[in-house]
């Protein structure tokens, strides 16, 4: 399999949630073996950032990453339709704090690389492959991963609400699936949180119209849910974009238990730092001999350690 980028830029613009602030974003294509890049203008100038986790400077209500004095938050869910597209080169130019909370999903992303077009270049698709069991754990939330020949995940939430309460899911990326099950499943929040945040001068962006908002007894959003179990789809979307901040896409079965985005920044930074202990770098249309001649199983149960 070939590495892919946009057939041609595209831009929008929206609200920062946080912020509150407009903000434009442009997409545009880059060469083979460039990788993810990302322009970030901030008051201290024009900030040029590869991809990878220890770009990450703070987790607090979304991924932000930077260096220096420059940062952007909420880049997860761009990263998300990145990886989820297939995308393997491309630059993400962002004028502002925060990339536009748009919907609340990666939806407006993925319409945007649609209307763009993708386009596939002459060098082959490279891979990280897990190549041994590791797990992490901190307050009752956990991630493990283990060997495996495709991108799984088996996640499970557990929020104190009865239209949320305890929800399992398992997705693998691949296809069109990213689209049709996870594209649009939007960021939720509590309503009380919700306004303890705007008086605090948090998510002042925040409206019915980019998140999925509860009460004390269900959803007050007009059109209600778009997946019965839309919340940990949602979180299926961050992981994906959070462990997207790894240079190349991953292959390994990850078994997830009510993280967010702080135990999956530090669990993408693990592996990146200790990438020859757990990750072998792989063109993907080799994958198979290499799994061959390594004996890796060709399928994996994703069971926690006990």
């Amino acid at each position: 399999m070939q590495e892919k980028t946009l057939e041609r830029p595209i831009t929008c613009s929206g609200i920062g949630l946080h912020s509150g602030q407009k903000v434009s974003l442009g997409f545009y294509p880059l060469p083979a073996g460039s990788g993810v890049m990302w322009s970030i203008k901030g008051n201290a100038g024009v900030r040029l950032l590869e991809i990878n986790p220890q770009h990450v400077v703070d987790t607090t209500l979304c991924t932000t990453i930077g260096q220096d004095d420059v940062r952007v938050g909420t880049v997860e869910h761009v990263m998300a339709a990145i990886r989820g597209m297939g995308i393997d080169n491309i630059l993400v130019e962002v004028n502002g704090p925060e990339v536009p909370i748009m919907d609340g999903s990666a939806a407006s992303f993925v319409h945007l690389f649609h209307q763009a077009g993708l386009r596939d270049q002459h060098r082959q698709k490279m891979v990280y492959v897990v190549t041994q069991t590791v797990h992490m754990q901190e307050q009752g939330k956990s991630i493990t991963v283990q060997p495996d020949h495709v991108f799984r995940v088996k996640y499970t939430i557990d929020f104190p609400h009865p239209m949320v309460g305890r929800q399992k899911m398992q997705f693998v990326l691949g296809g069109t699936d990213f689209v049709q099950e996870l594209a649009r499943a939007r960021t939720f929040g509590f309503l009380s949180d919700v306004k303890a945040l705007q008086n605090q001068g948090m998510a002042l962006g925040g409206s019915l119209e980019n998140a999925l908002v509860f009460d004390q007894t269900g959803a007050i959003n007009s059109d209600g849910f778009r997946f019965p179990n839309e919340p940990v789809r949602h979180k299926i979307l961050d992981l994906i974009g959070d462990i997207g901040l790894l240079p190349h896409p991953v292959l390994g079965c990850f078994d997830v238990h009510c993280s967010g985005h702080a135990l999956n920044t530090a669990f993408a930074g693990h592996l990146f730092e200790n990438k020859e202990k757990y990750l072998r770098l792989v063109a993907l249309k080799d994958f198979r001999k290499w799994r061959k001649e390594t004996r890796m199983p060709a399928a994996n149960p994703c069971t926690a350690p006990a």
